[in-house]
């Protein structure tokens, strides 16, 4: 039985995560795409989607949900091609537009898969090695990647984070992580998703994975943008204990910064 299956005390468990047939996969209705994306959808989908050995709390993340910030901890590359397919897949084609680094656009095919999937490109990482940095002005957006996903949750198309910013192979504890996806929640007044990987077989080049995700967090009030330092950092530690505890990971918050004028 897997943790998925248990967490509600007092419901019926959730049906067990079935990878979908080849039949299945090309014949689900995917309305929002048009013919090209459907077809790279179901092509994607039909190398990803197996990978994943149980997910729930699919629910959450239906095209009723929208928007929401969706936030992850990041236990392998694979998921950055993975989660969108199997999202586009399960909402009809709806896209959760994933904040994703802008080097990857450089790999023949990844890139295109970027684009098509409406990934928001983030410059703020250095490639390798250091010599392709010469072609990230061919890459860089007029708008810096925080405005361009507040404006998606403002018009009420959802986002992906990694929080953690890297990928993190340590089984045990998670990284501290970025803001970013308690602040866009907060300035947005919508909810995180909060979500758990976890690689649990299938060795260093097909691990299997489980996704459990979290019922969304609602942040209290929407702040219009005027939010403060110390409330984002509340709001990021709320999120990472949430996605510490669906994937099985530590989790340590860092110290409290002291207020203007005490040592």
């Amino acid at each position: 039985m897997t943790k998925c299956e248990t967490r509600f005390q007092g419901l019926p468990p959730e049906p067990p995560w079935r990878s979908p047939t080849a039949r299945e996969l090309y014949t689900q209705p995917l309305p929002a795409l048009g013919l090209i994306d459907r077809a790279l959808t179901r092509s994607l989908g039909y190398f990803v989607l197996p990978r994943f050995a149980s997910i729930c709390g699919l629910e959450h993340v239906a095209p009723a949900s929208d928007p929401f910030v969706l936030a992850l901890n990041h236990a392998t590359r694979f998921e950055a091609l993975a989660l969108p397919a199997l999202l586009m897949y399960h909402r009809g084609g709806r896209r959760v537009h994933f904040l994703a680094d802008w080097n990857f656009q450089m790999i023949p095919g990844i890139g295109m898969l970027y684009r098509r999937s409406g990934a928001i490109v983030v410059m703020r990482k250095s490639a390798r090695p250091r010599f392709l940095n010469a072609l990230k002005p061919l890459y860089a957006h007029v708008e810096p990647s925080h405005q361009r996903a507040l404006a998606h949750l403002q018009s009420g198309r959802s986002v992906g984070i990694f929080p953690e910013g890297t990928v993190n192979r340590d089984p045990e504890r998670l990284l501290r992580g970025r803001l970013g996806a308690a602040r866009l929640s907060l300035e947005a007044g919508v909810p995180v998703v909060p979500g758990g990987i976890r690689i649990i077989g299938g060795g260093a080049r097909r691990p299997q994975l489980q996704l459990d995700l979290g019922a969304p967090l609602h942040p209290d009030e929407r702040r219009e943008g005027s939010v403060t330092r110390a409330e984002v950092r509340a709001w990021h530690d709320r999120i990472m204990t949430e996605i510490a505890r669906l994937s099985g990971k530590a989790w340590e918050p860092l110290p409290q910064e002291p207020r203007h004028g005490t040592p």
